[in-house]
């Protein structure tokens, strides 16, 4: 019966604790904030975070973009939304990449938060 007993507190101990191993490291980064302007002039597959607000739905995937130098389409997938609620109000940070091509320039966005 004590066999039975630890096991099961152990098998509690170690579920309990993985859902708390979720985390990571928060703080600062070797990669900073950047502006739309200066976005606009880096190269493919750079890497960037933006700080501003999504002002507009453009359909798809995509949005549009603003801060205080302009204005950019970013392209966020469904999942990344995570329940997320945003509105033009709200200040977020997007973390992506530039992706140019022939006709078009976005940002390929891999996380978004909401910032104060």
């Amino acid at each position: 019966m004590k066999k039975i007993l630890t096991a099961a507190i152990l098998t509690s101990l170690t579920m309990s604790t993985a859902a708390f191993a979720q985390g990571g490291f928060k703080g600062p980064s070797a990669l900073s904030a950047t502006t739309v302007q200066d976005a606009k002039e880096m190269r493919d597959d750079t890497n960037v975070i933006l700080v501003g607000h999504i002002t507009k739905y453009l359909g798809g995937e995509n949005y549009q973009f603003e801060d205080t130098t302009g204005t950019i389409t970013v392209e966020i997938d469904e999942d990344l939304w995570r329940n997320l609620t945003v509105t033009p109000q709200d200040k977020v940070e997007l973390r992506g990449e530039v992706d140019k091509g022939w006709t078009k320039l976005e940002i390929d966005v891999d996380s978004i938060q909401i910032v104060q």
